[in-house]
């Protein structure tokens, strides 16, 4: 198995660099820091994300963002595909 390293300087920079891609599926944040590990979580453009390799809710929605995955499944989000609003004013 083989792990691919970037070196990066600050958060802002390894957020970034994280986001600096065509994909978002999944990613992960290793830290000591939980407030922190958070604020980067948040920062990053991926449709799931662990934070220490929490287990992610299977049940909740999921898909991804940019060019991994249309839409969500599971979930109330899963049904918004089925779903035409019209507004009709009499």
């Amino acid at each position: 198995m083989g792990v691919c390293v970037i070196p990066y300087d600050g958060v802002d920079e390894a957020v970034r660099l994280a986001n600096d891609s065509v994909y978002g599926l999944s990613g992960s944040v290793w830290t000591k820091d939980s407030e922190k590990g958070l604020a980067v979580a948040r920062g990053i453009r991926t449709g799931g994300l662990t934070i220490n390799n929490a287990t992610a809710d299977l049940l909740s929605p999921f898909g991804g963002f940019k060019q991994s995955g249309i839409g969500r499944e599971f979930g109330p989000e899963a049904i918004n595909h089925y779903i035409e609003h019209k507004a009709i004013a009499v």
